[in-house]
């Protein structure tokens, strides 16, 4: 069943979100060459937790961490541990928060000290994509409107979608109908309608748009050793235009404050 929100159940929604952003930021304080996943974990749980929150992912059907980190080939759902960040890593966080009764979800790709111009290519082009899905979601579309957006563009640009992993609804279940995939026709699939809230998350490879799973169950990985890169936001569709919930203003402005020169 695809749950059509309230304009108060957005305004959660929106909450829930923006405390996705906010530790996402808290994260990417933290992301340089040496520092460990486990670490960049263990401070977004604090964060989450001490701003009212709970983390939306750990427990969910067993996975152990607060964040998914997935490094270089890794796609999605990579467990926190020991490994250390690399200089020229690419790294994608997925963060989800529970707060009031309700999700939100976001993800995105870090770069780690001096990256290639071939991995940042990577990540533009699949953070583009996440915005010409976006542009998609709007009422009396469908859901393949979204996908063949995202597909376009990145197959344009030379790359790949993954096809196993989709998108999906947000609202009091992490996951809820309908699948969103990063591929597809136009005018296929289920009608959107104003009020329904989904997280759409293009899943882009260097390489094949081909995965497996690791040995843990979870971390997925590109099948040709490959990078890929993630982005996702937690949109309400709109009759104009998707109303996004979640946020990367906050990670842009931890990077401004990186960036800027003393004198």
């Amino acid at each position: 069943m695809i749950y059509i929100k309230t304009k108060e159940e957005v305004e959660i929604i929106r909450e829930s979100s923006l405390l996705v952003g906010k530790t996402h930021a808290e994260v990417s304080k933290l992301i340089q060459p040496g520092i460990t996943t486990e670490l960049l974990d263990i401070k977004a749980e604090e964060f989450i937790r001490d701003n009212g929150g709970e983390p939306a992912f750990k427990g969910y059907n067993g996975f152990p961490c607060t964040l998914c980190i997935s490094v270089n080939n890794q796609v999605v759902h990579g467990i926190p541990g020991k490994m250390e960040l690399n200089d020229g890593d690419i790294v994608s966080v997925d963060c989800g928060v529970l707060m009031n009764g309700f999700y939100g979800d976001s993800a995105y790709t870090y770069t780690v000290g001096e990256v290639s111009a071939e991995n940042l290519n990577l990540l533009t082009v699949t953070k583009e994509a996440l915005y010409k899905g976006i542009e998609a979601a709007t009422h009396n579309n469908r859901v393949g409107d979204i996908g063949f957006a995202i597909q376009q563009h990145v197959e344009s640009a030379g790359y790949s979608v993954v096809r196993e992993l989709v998108g999906h609804g947000v609202g009091r279940s992490l996951h809820e109908k309908p699948e969103i995939p990063n591929y597809g026709r136009r005018g296929t699939g289920p009608r959107l309608k104003e009020g329904m809230v989904i997280a759409i998350e293009p899943m882009v490879n260097s390489g094949s748009f081909g995965v497996k799973t690791c040995k843990d169950g979870w971390t997925i990985e590109t099948s040709d050793g490959l990078n890929s890169a993630h982005f996702e936001h937690t949109i309400a569709v709109g009759t104009s235009k998707a109303d996004i919930l979640s946020s990367f203003e906050y990670i842009d402005g931890i990077k401004n404050e990186q960036n800027k020169v003393i004198v």
